[in-house]
């Protein structure tokens, strides 16, 4: 087999030569779109169209055509992400069950084009022919879930950003943009029943450079948010690439910039809340929600907004590192839990996650949290919660290594495996002290690459439980869409091809191959705009001299 068969990215299930010659994309070529494919037609004017100045107009006569076909039986065979895609003779067959299917199928002829066909405008003084080697493809996904997780609350990034970033995964085949939206450091969704959320909780004075215990620091002041409306428009920029996006909320913990912007929210009998303002540090911080009515309702009305904006089965609630010193100092935490009969305040945060679950369980939508959801629950009577305490219908983020997902799968939970030992991407990808503020585990392209979402402890059932596996993205230490693009670049290519294809155990998997393939793939980086960590190490403008990491090879980062 040629290299122009195996240069695709992630790889197909199968690729094989077709009979007779390829074909050729000129000026001439048609769409021949059949009803229901009309988006993809579109998309492939718009994308492929403006990179290769070739008009694509709908077809009329053309034997030289791209033929975009729905087909049950494909879909039958091949899932409804599946695609066949055959370029040989005349034109170009894209077919899929579906249009999502047909929407990757169209990714994957992007490919074939050439790094080239990645650009926004034609840069070829006018060529006008693109030939196609004669394939047919037949591919599909691994996992339903192959997603990023983008941490736009700690540094904001703004609207055009976050809509760069959907073209980059679509343009790699992922499916999921989970959208951190509140954090101590910032509040960034419109909610027009409490603006201070915003006006207040939306920025901070200043901001700490490097890890939290560097002496430097950013004194501009940092802000941003999201109106309604340009979140609708990044959800429907997403749903036109198949994209769903998941917001999270964080509860109860990580929630400084909401208590800076009403006081009330946090524990008024433990300190005096009205003195505390957005964080402008790092780390786990002390300051959490009061177990209280008013706290539930406050967060009934943000999420009623919140599921107005996004229509993903699932809303991410947070539920990680919830410090219980206050509540263990709080005459109304200990109030609450005597009330409700708790053991302790494990299970009062336990209460706090089951009380949201199953109000969105009755709007029809799913909870999903990070592994500390699973923790100080215990079954409520009616048999209608796992063990845990959560409904049958909640999902669980394994952050914390795989123990997480793997008592959620067997306790019958759905899992997004995303452990920090292997997909932080905020982690540095090389030992060297020339890696910008460096943090965390080294974890090098070929480490993401070996990296296996479903582990050997779950087979059959449970095994199934696992929906799949994103990339987690903490910009803590990045500060711009350049230092983003450098730490999430090239790494979630690999971690794209991991979610995507068939591949054989971490132990055989053919690293050498893939790094044949990224060679071309770089060039398609390059044409998008992407300012990854070159191969040999970073260039000198994507240094950070001076501004210190958290360099460790052991112990868990706590970033």
């Amino acid at each position: 087999m040629t290299d122009v068969l195996t240069d695709l990215i992630p790889l197909p299930r199968t690729i094989r030569p077709a009979n007779g010659g390829g074909c050729v994309l000129d000026a001439d070529t048609e769409i021949e779109a059949s009803p229901g494919t009309e988006d993809v037609a579109q998309w492939l004017r718009a994308t492929i169209g403006a990179a290769t100045g070739l008009p694509l107009p709908p077809y009329a006569a053309a034997e030289n055509r791209v033929v975009l076909r729905l087909s049950p039986e494909t879909g039958a065979q091949l899932g409804p992400e599946g695609y066949r895609l055959v370029t040989e003779g005349p034109g170009v067959l894209i077919e899929a069950g579906t249009g999502t299917g047909l929407f990757w199928g169209a990714q994957t002829l992007r490919q074939l084009l050439g790094p080239a066909a990645f650009r926004r405008a034609p840069v070829d003084g006018g060529q006008r022919k693109w030939p196609l080697p004669a394939l047919r493809i037949e591919d599909a996904p691994r996992f339903a879930w192959r997603g990023m997780m983008l941490d736009v609350a700690r540094h904001f990034m703004p609207k055009d950003g976050v809509l760069r970033y959907l073209d980059l995964l679509a343009a790699h085949k992922l499916n999921v943009l989970h959208l951190h939206l509140t954090d101590d450091q910032g509040w960034r969704i419109e909610i027009p029943r409490y603006p201070a959320l915003t006006e207040i909780g939306g920025w901070r004075e200043r901001t700490k450079l490097g890890h939290r215990a560097s002496p430097l620091w950013d004194e501009r002041p940092h802000g941003g948010f999201y109106t309604q409306d340009d979140l609708r428009e990044i959800v429907a920029h997403a749903a036109a690439r198949h994209i769903t996006v998941v917001p999270e909320i964080d509860i109860p913990g990580h929630s400084q910039a909401a208590i800076a912007a009403y006081p009330e929210l946090g524990n008024t009998d433990v300190l005096d809340t009205t003195a505390l303002k957005v964080w402008d540090t790092w780390g786990v911080n002390p300051n959490v929600l009061a177990p209280t009515d008013h706290t539930l309702r406050f967060y009934e009305h943000v999420l009623e907004e919140v599921l107005a904006l996004f229509p993903s089965p699932f809303v991410h609630i947070g539920g990680d590192e919830c410090p219980k010193d206050q509540w263990r100092a709080s005459p109304t935490a200990r109030a609450r839990i005597a009330e409700l009969g708790l053991a302790d305040e494990d299970a009062l945060q336990s209460w706090f996650i089951r009380h949201f679950d199953r109000w969105l369980a009755d709007r029809g939508r799913r909870l999903i949290g990070w592994d500390e959801i699973l923790e100080g629950g215990s079954p409520a009577p009616g048999g209608d919660t796992t063990e845990c305490g959560l409904a049958p219908g909640a999902a669980v983020s394994s952050w914390r290594g795989y123990a997480g997902g793997i008592a959620a799968a067997r306790a019958g939970h759905d899992v997004v495996m995303c452990p920090e030992q292997q997909v932080y991407l905020d982690h540095r990808q090389h030992a060297s002290p020339e890696e910008p503020v460096p943090i965390g585990y080294v974890r090098t392209l070929e480490d993401v690459y070996a990296f296996e979402p479903v582990p050997p402890e779950l087979t059959g059932e449970h095994a199934a439980r696992v929906l799949g596996t994103q990339a987690n993205v903490w910009t803590e230490v990045m500060d711009s869409q350049q230092r983003v693009d450098y730490q999430v670049f090239p790494r979630l290519t690999a971690l794209a091809e991991v979610a995507w294809s068939q591949l054989p155990p971490p132990a055989a998997r053919d690293h050498h191959d893939f790094v044949r393939r990224m060679t071309t793939h770089y060039a398609r980086l390059d044409a998008l705009g992407v300012d990854y960590r070159p191969p040999g190490g970073p260039h000198p403008w994507q240094k950070r001299p001076g501004v210190l990491g958290r360099p460790i090879d052991g112990a868990p980062p706590n970033v």
